[in-house]
C-alpha cells in the first residue's frame, strides 16, 4: 500500500511551508509521496515546494481555479499510490499520522477513513476558542459527532482518506463547497464502501479563520444540511435542527420574559456557563473560555439561520438548490 498525500491550496504559502515543515518529521519508514495542487492562486506556493525537493517526494500542479472537491479529485488522477490521504493546506501534521493510519487499516481495513482535529499551544486565542466550537461534545460539533458512529463516520475533508477504487467507482468529490465531504462519504454508503473514524490519527487545524469569515463559513454549513437532506433523505436525523431549534428557543425566551417567565432563558445562562468553564478549564486560559462564548454563539447562529434559510427555500419551497444558492456550487 502506497500512500499519496493529496493537499489543495490558494494563496497559503507560508501554511504549505508549515505543512511541509512537518511532514519532514514523519516517523514513518516508508514511502510516500505528496500532491499538491494549486487552485488557481494568485500567490503561488511553488518557491515554497521547491525548497523541499529532495527532503519529500513531492508533485506540483497548477490549474484553473474550481474549488477545492475538484482540486482533490485533480489530485487523486494524478497520484501513482493505491490510498489518497486528504488534507487542507491550514494543517500541521504529527510525526506519527502516517504511522497510525497504517496500524488502523492494517487491524480493520477500510476504503474511507476520516480522522480527528486539534489545536497546537502556538495557534492563536480565537484559533483556540473557534477550534473548541467546532470539536466540544457541548456544541455542533458534538451533535454532529454524536449523530455518527465510529464505524459510520462522515470524514471531513481536512483528514480524510479514500482508496485508489473507491475514488475511481465514486468519481470522487461534487461541486458542492461546503458539503462535499458528506456527500461523497453518502454516495460511498450507497456503492457498498465502508468508512470509519481513526481517532489517533489527528491533524492540528489551524482553521486560518478570523470572526467574520468563521461566522461566513458556518452559515455555509447550516446552509449545506437541507440540501444534502434533499438529495439524501434517508440519512436526515433530527440532531441536525438542533442549532436552529436552539436560536429560536432563545428568542421564545426573551419574549416569555415579557410575561415574567425567565425559566427558559436561566437555562440558556447555564448552558453558556458550562460552555466557559469547560472551555477555560481545557485550555487553562480564562480569556480563551470567554472567547469560546463568542465561537459556539456565532457557531450557532451562523449554522442555525443558514439551516432556516435553506430549509424553507430547498425542503419547503421546492427549489433547485443550485438556483437557490449558485454560491454554494463551483462550476467544473
Amino acid at each position: 500500500m502506497i500512500f499519496s498525500l493529496i493537499i489543495p491550496v490558494y494563496n497559503r504559502p507560508d501554511e504549505v511551508d508549515e505543512l511541509l515543515e512537518s511532514l519532514t518529521q514523519s516517523d514513518y519508514n516508508e514511502a510516500f509521496e505528496i500532491v499538491l495542487v494549486e487552485d488557481g492562486s494568485s500567490i503561488p506556493c511553488k518557491d515554497v515546494v521547491m525548497t523541499y525537493q529532495g527532503k519529500l517526494n513531492i508533485s506540483y500542479y497548477f490549474k484553473e481555479n474550481s474549488g477545492p472537491g475538484d482540486s482533490r479529485n485533480f489530485g487523486m488522477q494524478k497520484a501513482r499510490g493505491d490510498y489518497f490521504i486528504i488534507f487542507d493546506s491550514d494543517c500541521i501534521i504529527p510525526s506519527n499520522y502516517l504511522t497510525e493510519v497504517r496500524k488502523e487499516l492494517n487491524a480493520n481495513y477500510v476504503d474511507c477513513f476520516g480522522g480527528p482535529d486539534k489545536a497546537l499551544k502556538s495557534f492563536s486565542d480565537i484559533q483556540k476558542a473557534i477550534n473548541f466550537a467546532m470539536t466540544s461534545f457541548l456544541t455542533t460539533g458534538g451533535i454532529r459527532g454524536g449523530s455518527e458512529k465510529i464505524n459510520k463516520f462522515q470524514p471531513r475533508s481536512f483528514n480524510m482518506g479514500i482508496s485508489k477504487k473507491a475514488f475511481e467507482i465514486s468519481k470522487g468529490f461534487g461541486n458542492i463547497h461546503p458539503g462535499e465531504d458528506p456527500d461523497l462519504s453518502i454516495r460511498l454508503w450507497n456503492l457498498g464502501f465502508e468508512t470509519r473514524l481513526f481517532p489517533e490519527a489527528f491533524v492540528y487545524h489551524k482553521r486560518r479563520i478570523d470572526w467574520g469569515k468563521f461566522s461566513v463559513q458556518v452559515h455555509k454549513f447550516g446552509i449545506a444540511r437541507p440540501i444534502l437532506n434533499s438529495w439524501y433523505p434517508e440519512h436526515n436525523k433530527i440532531t441536525f435542527f438542533f442549532p436552529t431549534a436552539f436560536i429560536l428557543g432563545l428568542l421564545i425566551a426573551f419574549l416569555l420574559l415579557i410575561f415574567s417567565i425567565d425559566l427558559f432563558l436561566q437555562l440558556y445562562f447555564v448552558y453558556f456557563g458550562i460552555i466557559f468553564l469547560t472551555s477555560s478549564v481545557q485550555n487553562k486560559s480564562i480569556k480563551i473560555g470567554l472567547l469560546s462564548l463568542v465561537a459556539v454563539w456565532k457557531q450557532f447562529y451562523g449554522y442555525g439561520t443558514g439551516f432556516l434559510e435553506s430549509f424553507v427555500k430547498i425542503i419547503l419551497l421546492k427549489k433547485k438548490p443550485q438556483e437557490a444558492f449558485p454560491r454554494m456550487f463551483f462550476k467544473v
